[in-house]
């Protein structure tokens, strides 16, 4: 039997065939960019102080209502009953009045909040202040969770039912669910539709990441993997402050993200490599005769010669049953939960670099840009597993040196903070391509999923971790936990410059 690469190579790597599958996935992975992190908007917290109704106050009154400062001003204010009797008897706060004795209340009828920079938020619509303020980091994790469910499910149904149903699938559901959010009427309903979301968004970035993989052969496959992917990711990072900023409100914003969703396009072919895993060999070379029409080349008699035509059946299961892939599986998950984390961790914190959250986002977003250019080199000239270890090494050097850095240094701070983000970052982008390799096509769409399943725990948890008490505690656990985890990487097995494994035998065989 051949390999599934020689089989191919007549077509050439880089025909129109590849170059329409290429750009067509690629479109479809910017909306995952704009939106995982849509929330840096929609849970936003602007400035805010207690509403106080049209009463007969005195001017001085209406200023002193709300305790004259604004870090009070938030979540309390002076009882509005008491004030009124006082300022109807003519007393002056400050002057007649110790307004410290004065009995302080909850904000009963509201707040105000600062349109400055948002017309409205999830915050400002719902009410996310004060006792209600940590529905704003479980917000984020509600989303996360979804995301981590979609993970979980995607692989195994994109195994078992093809890569192409599930993508398109997954991108419909993304452009329903972020739809049907604008219509929210309250915080749970929001939630809800929220975690729907989230199942898409993830499953839709897996089954476009592993088609791509499988599909495209050669340098393009490791350029669709790492740069492809990833910039098409950045792409939409970038988008979204710039629509953002003219789309102040949040339902509009949700509106105008939902649509470029829509990117559905059947052109795209299913993996043959999945059709060839399923023994439906016939229609695998339906799909290469197909793009050796479209690359006009001449395709052969028999493309897949001596195929084993046995359907080779595979679960979830196969990544624990079997030693060497069970060692190979939760050393991925660690590594991945560790990039995760980071990556995430950096991303949202990063939001707070500036006082205007726009350039904020922007600037998060463009330092991805040299991470991803990185990960493209590191993927075509040097070994995997090195390079896994380096980029988790270096991303926790900064963070260890931050908490040294004095408080008035804040930009040599904010430099080792973006160090570590590029490090993490790049890490993150060539671990997928890592994944892809090392499991069979019978399995690669479920340890793909499995994995990142794993890893979003991380990003559920990131939204509380970064509103810890202790300022640095997020810096020493990432640090710590990227260093451990680098040692854990040096028993991962080496796939650079190796075909792709096409049953679970030839995983088995691969040398450690």
């Amino acid at each position: 039997m051949k390999d599934y690469a020689v089989a191919v190579a007549f077509l050439g790597q880089w025909g129109h065939f590849q170059q329409v599958v290429f750009f067509l996935l690629c479109a479809s992975i910017v909306p995952n960019g704009f939106g995982t992190f849509i929330l840096v908007f929609l849970t936003d917290e602007p400035s805010h102080n207690c509403f106080v109704p049209d009463v007969n106050l005195t001017e001085d009154w209406r200023k002193s209502v709300v305790n004259g400062k604004q870090e009070l001003s938030k979540c309390s204010r002076y009882r509005l009953d008491v004030v009124r009797n006082l300022s109807n008897q003519g007393y002056i706060p400050g002057r007649d009045v110790n307004l410290a004795e004065l009995e302080q209340e909850g904000c009963v009828d509201g707040w105000v909040y600062s349109k400055n920079i948002y017309q409205s938020t999830v915050v400002t619509e719902f009410d996310l202040v004060c006792s209600e303020r940590w529905k704003q980091p479980f917000t984020s994790t509600v989303f996360f969770v979804g995301v981590l469910c979609g993970s979980f499910f995607s692989g195994p149904m994109s195994d078992r039912y093809g890569r192409k149903p599930v993508l398109f699938a997954t991108l419909v559901a993304q452009t329903l669910f972020t739809f049907a959010q604008v219509f929210s009427t309250s915080w749970i309903m929001f939630i809800i539709l929220l975690f729907f979301k989230g199942l898409g968004q993830i499953s839709n970035f897996v089954a476009a990441l592993v088609l791509g993989a499988e599909v495209l052969t050669g340098n393009v496959r490791v350029l669709y993997s790492s740069m492809g992917i990833c910039l098409s990711f950045a792409i939409g990072y970038m988008l979204l402050p710039l629509v953002a900023y003219f789309l102040r409100d949040w339902k509009s914003l949700l509106l105008a993200l939902s649509c470029p969703c829509l990117c559905v396009n059947v052109l795209l072919p299913e993996s043959p490599r999945w059709l060839l895993s399923q023994g439906r060999v016939e229609e695998a070379e339906a799909v290469i005769r197909k793009a050796a029409q479209w690359n006009k080349v001449q395709a052969p008699r028999v493309i897949f010669e001596h195929y084993n035509t046995d359907k080779e059946n595979s679960s979830v299961f196969d990544l624990l049953r079997h030693s060497s892939i069970r060692t190979t599986t939760l050393i991925l998950s660690l590594v991945l939960f560790t990039m995760t984390t980071g990556y995430c961790s950096l991303s949202f914190n990063a939001a707070q670099l500036h006082s205007n959250p726009y350039v904020s986002c922007f600037i998060s977003a463009v330092v991805e840009i040299p991470a991803y250019v990185s990960s493209w080199m590191a993927l075509r000239y040097l070994p995997r597993r090195w390079s896994v270890i380096g980029t988790l090494i270096l991303g926790a050097v900064p963070l260890f040196f931050i908490q040294l850095v004095p408080e008035h240094l804040l930009n040599l701070s904010l430099t080792l903070e973006m160090m570590s983000k590029y490090a993490l970052t790049t890490g993150y982008s060539l671990i997928f391509t890592y994944t892809t390799e090392l499991y069979p096509t019978a399995l690669r769409n479920t340890a793909t999923g499995t994995t990142t399943t794993v890893s979003r725990i991380g990003c559920c948890v990131t939204p509380f971790l970064l509103r810890g008490y202790f300022k640095y505690l997020p810096y020493i656990t990432l640090g710590t936990l990227a260093v451990l985890t680098a040692f854990a990487a040096l028993f991962l097995p080496e796939s650079f410059k190796q075909p792709l494994p096409e049953t679970i035998q030839q995983m088995h065989e691969r040398k450690k």
